[in-house]
């Protein structure tokens, strides 16, 4: 081999080295991009996690507190819709944890396995091409040292050579030196032969390995390398699609949740909410009558026989004195001590309002003892049946407690009945829902009512007497609630609804409708939770306010209502 030879390939070794060096440089950069993506997505992640939380707690935080006087403002439309807000806001916020969640399982998670797998192909590749470099300095070293060999055995014979003939032509020396050095010569002659040989063999092999080294080796491992960085930024370019796509996905949502708020937005009424002002504040009073004119003139005017003694004092005459105070109750200051149990101290509309209320509740933890024994009576069969499994005994003392709870709840109940009867009585004659009790006790409970209101002593506000000829008829029974239907003018609609649940219709008043129905609305709610509707010339009656969703005609006229 050549001086130059030996110059060119030091100098593509040298080349080669470098390129693998710029190759592990750049390679080593693009997993670092990777990297600094990836720990972008994963900030970006926490910071959707932490927004919605942070929306969740503010929703949480105004949301309508139970049992308080927020849950009862929450009737109104506008609170309505704010509470649909915060509910929206909420599935708002939970559209913003898919978002965090997405971004950490389909990108965080899969580029990191992704990383650590490319980190351990590009070692393998590497390693690959130090080895392929190292064997062809391995076989370049070893020519190197054949060639050597070669030229010092080749030198070597020479010399012998130039010896033998020089020895030769020495008449001086002996022919035992002489054939001394032919000899000596020889060995150096077939020496430089062997090397030669061994040279070309070790040259042969090393061209060879080096054809495959340049045109094999290196070009599949560079080319195992420009592999590797194109699927590096393949999966970036996927992963960026992927990023876009989950943000993507959860608009439709965002958007639908933005709707719910302009709905909600749209159904507010403010006529509907300053009426339900107006029902929850009327007193039920009537307008105050004109004041007599008080002549001061008959005081001059009198006789001596028309003295003190004789004459009737206007202010001792307890008629006088009690219509006078009727007249102007409304304007009476309330005496602001503890509230009678019969709400007495309330305006008349104000007052049956607590007291139906107050009918709904006992009702309502009736039906929770009544649910309750049931639950143990099965109990008790079971048990009975089956004694392992439990004592019936404890079980039916259970029962026992839970009748004398329910009788106790229905004393009430028939109590605070009487007084709501008493107080319907005595107020003006109503077009809605005054006269309906709860629906969860039969109308035979209705005439104990009225016994047990008839034989009190005392009415709640004091103004009961012993001459029943002047107690007010509080009788109420099925036929009076369809007598006013039949008395009344037909009412015109203000409005359509539409069903949002089945509703049976079994009690006296109300109506059946199908879910999905379309009807009339001909007097909204009162406050009471019923509104009346019209489903043909012939068929209307009273339906839960909760089980439609009603669309007020706004430019319908509703009666006027005193507060």
């Amino acid at each position: 081999m050549s001086t130059m030879s030996a110059m060119n390939f030091l100098r593509r070794s040298d080349l080669e080295k470098d390129q693998f060096d710029n190759l592990e440089k750049h390679t080593q950069w693009g997993i670092e991009v990777l990297e600094k993506y990836i720990k972008f997505v994963k900030e970006r992640a926490e910071i959707e996690s932490n927004y919605a939380k942070q929306l969740r707690n503010l929703s949480k935080k105004y949301q309508t507190k139970k049992n308080s006087k927020e849950e009862e403002e929450s009737k109104y439309t506008s609170c309505k819709a704010f509470q649909t807000t915060l509910n929206e806001m909420n599935d708002y916020a939970g559209q913003h944890e898919v978002i965090s969640e997405n971004m950490a399982s389909l990108i965080t998670v899969e580029l990191t396995r992704f990383v650590q797998e490319l980190k351990q192909e590009r070692k393998q590749h590497f390693h690959e091409g130090r080895k392929a470099q190292q064997h062809i300095e391995t076989c370049w070293k070893q020519l190197e040292a054949s060639k050597r060999r070669f030229e010092r055995d080749c030198k070597e014979g020479e010399r012998a050579q130039q010896y033998f003939e020089k020895m030769d032509a020495d008449i001086n020396v002996t022919k035992a030196d002489v054939e001394k050095a032919r000899q000596q010569a020889q060995i150096r002659h077939q020496m430089s032969d062997d090397s030669k040989g061994d040279y070309s063999s070790v040259l042969q092999k090393f061209n060879h390995e080096q054809h495959e080294h340049y045109f094999t080796h290196i070009p599949s491992i560079f080319q195992k390398l420009q592999d590797m960085e194109e699927k590096r930024i393949g999966r970036m370019g996927e992963s960026l699609k992927t990023y876009a796509d989950i943000d993507r996905q959860v608009v439709p949502i965002i958007g639908k949740c933005l709707d719910g708020i302009t709905k909600s937005a749209e159904s507010i009424s403010e006529k509907h909410d300053s009426q339900m002002v107006v029902e929850s504040f009327k007193s039920g009073f009537e307008p105050p009558g004109d004041i007599d004119f008080e002549d001061f003139t008959q005081s001059m005017k009198r006789t001596v026989s028309d003295t003190s003694l004789t004459k009737t004092d206007s202010k001792s005459d307890p008629k006088v004195s009690s219509k006078s105070r009727n007249k102007l109750w409304p304007f009476i200051k309330k005496n602001k001590g503890s509230t009678p149990e019969d709400f007495s101290n309330l305006p008349p509309e104000q007052r049956r309002k607590k007291l139906q209320q107050k009918v709904d509740e006992l009702n309502k933890d009736i039906q929770k003892e009544i649910d309750q024994r049931d639950a143990l009576t099965k109990m008790r069969d079971v048990y009975t049946k089956n004694p392992q499994m439990g004592d019936a005994a404890s079980v039916g003392q259970k029962l026992v407690e839970i009748g004398n709870n329910i009788e106790k709840l229905r004393v009430e109940v028939h109590k605070f009945e009487g007084w709501l009867a008493e107080v319907e009585g005595r107020l003006p004659a109503r077009n809605d829902s005054s006269r309906r009790q709860s629906g969860l006790y039969d109308t035979q409970n209705i005439q104990t009512v009225n016994n047990c209101a008839q034989d009190r002593e005392s009415s709640p506000d004091g103004s009961y007497t012993e001459d029943h000829s002047q107690e007010p008829e509080v009788k109420v029974t099925p036929t009076e609630f369809d007598d006013d239907f039949d008395d009344e003018e037909s009412l015109p609609t203000i409005g359509t609804c539409k069903a949002i649940y089945p509703f049976d219709g079994e009690n006296e008043g109300t109506i059946s409708v199908a879910e999905g129905e379309i009807l009339n609305v001909i007097e909204e709610d009162k406050g009471d939770g019923w509104t009346r509707i019209r489903r043909n010339e012939e068929e209307e009656g009273y339906v839960p306010t909760s089980y439609i969703e009603v669309y007020l005609d706004k430019n319908a006229k509703g009666a006027m209502t005193y507060i």
